[in-house]
């Protein structure tokens, strides 16, 4: 499949829709976390395990009642973070930057926020300027596409061998891929 990080805009696909929004839970990333589905995805990957959340107009809009909720669910001192999956998060900026930019604003570093997308880093390097700002605001994320023939249900936070968990931070550092916890999360 044919991916373009440049034409494939967040302004082009999202219709900034949610396809779920889940507190407190332990699966989507290390510690509890408030995850956020966003909704729409073009990658369309085979065996993907949220297919509904493929369709940009899956779920409800975004709201500011929502992200006050999400707000307000991070400030619990047991919450490690945000999550954000989908569909593709970065193909949805003006609902993943803008929330991330707002728990950065009022958290700082003490809430950590994960990442799961269909690109892959370099991918993401090469995309518009909205993706690269996401990119600045987030600690770890999850790159790749799911491949199916790849899947290994024994990884830890990931559905195939090809995906990395990166560390952004020490990656955008360094300039150079960095895994989070150094590869050592099995």
């Amino acid at each position: 499949m044919s991916v373009d990080p440049i034409s494939w805009t967040s302004k082009r696909f999202s219709k900034n829709y949610v396809a779920d929004y889940k507190p407190y839970n332990f699966v989507d990333g290390e510690g509890v976390r408030c995850s956020l589905y966003v909704s729409g995805c073009p990658f369309a990957c085979k065996g993907c395990y949220n297919k509904a959340a493929q369709n940009f107009s899956y779920g409800n809009p975004y709201t500011e009642a929502l992200e006050e909720q999400i707000l307000t669910d991070l400030e619990a001192d047991y919450c490690q973070g945000l999550t954000l999956l989908g569909g593709e998060p970065f193909l949805n900026t003006d609902v993943t930057l803008s929330l991330c930019k707002k728990i950065r604003e009022r958290f700082g570093d003490t809430k950590d926020i994960w990442s799961w997308t269909g690109y892959t880093w370099e991918e993401l390097l090469k995309g518009t300027e909205d993706k690269k700002q996401l990119l600045e605001v987030i600690d770890v994320l999850v790159d790749g596409r799911f491949e199916k023939d790849k899947m290994d249900l024994s990884l830890a936070f990931r559905g195939s061998a090809n995906q990395r968990i990166i560390d952004v931070k020490k990656t955008i550092g360094s300039g150079t891929v960095t895994l989070w916890k150094n590869g050592e999360y099995k």
